[in-house]
């Protein structure tokens, strides 16, 4: 298997219909073996019904559920135990960075890269549709503790675009202990503590207005996440 896509969806029956069929479409068109991985992270919507929906015409398809709803990290940490290609790759569910933006991504990993992840910070990133300035100084904020708090050298931790070789993956997931949204930095972090070498890509963005991010508890539980996996630094549990 040459690509794993992994796809966390929550309550996504709006959206993850034409995404699997805009992801399908680009796949198929190249020359290489995949599979798309959703992980419904305990929707109460019809997200479930519609994907097994799909995946009865698309065998490349799979879906992983479960009852309560974990978090994004989590999602993400269990399709990669599932996942088989020598690539993996997770997308949000709304395509905010168009699938045929992996390409760059994978062009990293082939030229020596352990981890390729889509930026939105860089000079030569193409914002198509941009955030409201609410998000954006939330986001600021979040990168300056970041910095802070965990570790500097990266500007944009948080899009939802992220390659890894299978190996970096195995080894990063099956130690990260983050649930929330800042499942990324913890990764991140684990990465760089393995020694990985990780590359920021500059890439198309466009901004959901039916983002699932609420600006405020969302918000609120990312920094107590950072808080956390400050602990565990220190703790020496990321060793």
């Amino acid at each position: 298997m040459d690509l794993s896509i992994i796809i966390p969806a929550y309550n996504e029956e709006k959206r993850i219909l034409k995404s699997l069929e805009t992801i399908e479409e680009y796949l198929s068109s190249k020359n290489l073996s995949y599979e798309i991985i959703v992980v419904d992270d305990g929707s109460s919507d019809n997200t479930l019904l519609l994907v097994k929906d799909f995946s009865k015409s698309n065998n490349r398809t799979s879906c992983i559920t479960y009852k309560n709803n974990m978090g994004k990290g989590f999602a993400v940490r269990e399709g990669v135990k599932k996942s088989e290609g020598n690539l993996v790759l997770f997308s949000d569910a709304d395509l905010s960075t168009p699938i045929k933006e992996m390409e760059k991504l994978i062009d990293a990993i082939k030229s020596g890269f352990d981890i390729s992840i889509g930026s939105r910070a860089l000079s030569n990133s193409e914002i198509i549709v941009s955030q409201p300035f609410y998000r954006k100084i939330m986001g600021k904020i979040f990168n300056i503790l970041v910095r802070f708090l965990i570790f500097n050298g990266i500007k944009d931790t948080q899009c939802g675009f992220k390659c890894f070789t299978r190996k970096a993956a195995q080894e990063i997931f099956r130690r990260c202990r983050i649930n929330g949204f800042s499942f990324d930095v913890e990764a991140l972090l684990i990465g760089k503590k393995l020694g990985f070498k990780i590359k920021d890509i500059p890439v198309q963005w466009l901004n959901s207005p039916e983002s699932r991010v609420h600006p405020i508890k969302h918000s609120l539980s990312m920094i107590k996440e950072l808080l956390l996996i400050r602990l565990n630094v220190m703790r020496g549990l990321y060793r």
